[in-house]
């Protein structure tokens, strides 16, 4: 019988909209659009991550006044209760999506051998 790979992919998503991490990054989520000064500082955060990583695609410097400033965000973000402990879920729930994803690219890994960065 075939693994149809699509419809295990969607119970993978399902299984992750259910999961602990995910139901709880969710309800932070929802409680920072519900507070106007939480979401601002949020949102303004959040632009100032694109920005420097869009400058770091672009091949751009990123400038030692702009890290200090992203520095300094983030101290302040972190203070906010509801918003540091958002980033605390942000953080679990990435390093499940790794998890993840090294466990669905082991048969490649095992075929090819895994990736060495060139020097």
């Amino acid at each position: 019988m075939a693994v149809n790979l699509r419809e295990r992919a969607y119970e993978l998503e399902q299984a992750i909209r259910n999961c602990g991490e995910f139901i709880q990054l969710k309800e932070l989520h929802e409680a920072i659009q519900k507070d106007d000064i939480a979401r601002k500082m949020f949102e303004n955060f959040r632009d100032m991550q694109v920005f420097l990583q869009q400058k770091q695609m672009l091949g751009q410097e990123i400038t030692d006044e702009e890290v200090q400033e992203a520095q300094k965000m983030i101290a302040n973000v972190q203070q906010h209760e509801v918003i540091g402990k958002l980033m605390e879920a942000e953080e679990r729930m990435s390093n499940l999506i790794t998890e993840l994803s090294q466990i669905i690219m082991k048969p490649l890994e095992e075929l090819y051998g895994p990736v060495q960065p060139r020097n």
